[in-house]
């Protein structure tokens, strides 16, 4: 699903779904320009340069779907839904980063949106987001789209009810603790 430039209503920017040949480039650098607090709530611990590059070029050949906020030009946030196959538990998994500069004017809002949209169209009546104890901003979005979130044992999970008139999505949150293991040992 392409959202040929949807623009945002509080924030000067576009959104849109990366094309593959694209990907790589754009999600990188956005990924690469997050500050040290920011890698550490995307990605749950602090990550080094060299992980980004590595985990940008896995998104780019694995059928991660990419929908990013532009402005001038430049990717200032991005979304992605991770294919079921990616994930330990067979579960799509989603996935944001905003940059600060484009905080507090929608931005989130407006990718998570977009992004349950992507995945109803693919079909997807699940989804599994992961996100740290500390990520207060990811935990107020989720919460935004509905979710009751319960947590345990390092874990949350809640359920969304229909975003925009879709289909009821269960969204999962769970700690990035199982996760980064799997994932860094993809990328070594």
């Amino acid at each position: 699903m392409n959202y040929d430039s949807i623009r945002s209503t509080a924030a000067k920017g576009t959104v849109r779904t990366l094309s593959q040949q694209e990907e790589l480039p754009l999600l990188r650098d956005h990924l690469l320009r997050l500050d040290r607090t920011s890698r550490h709530d995307r990605f749950h611990g602090f990550i080094d340069d060299s992980f980004i590059r590595r985990y940008a070029e896995r998104c780019a050949n694995d059928g991660t779907v990419i929908i990013a906020y532009f402005e001038d030009g430049v990717v200032r946030g991005a979304a992605e839904l991770h294919p079921p196959e990616q994930s330990p538990d067979a579960q799509p998994e989603i996935a944001f980063s905003v940059e600060r500069s484009a905080r507090r004017k929608g931005v989130g809002s407006t990718l998570f949106r977009k992004l349950i949209a992507e995945a109803h169209a693919k079909g997807y009546g699940s989804l599994r987001i992961t996100t740290g104890a500390q990520n207060d901003a990811m935990r107020a979005l989720a919460t935004k789209f509905g979710a009751q979130l319960t947590f345990r044992h390092g874990e949350s999970t809640g359920k969304v009810g229909r975003p925009s008139g879709l289909r009821k999505t269960t969204i999962t949150l769970n700690s990035l603790a199982h996760r980064t293991t799997w994932l860094r040992s993809d990328l070594k």
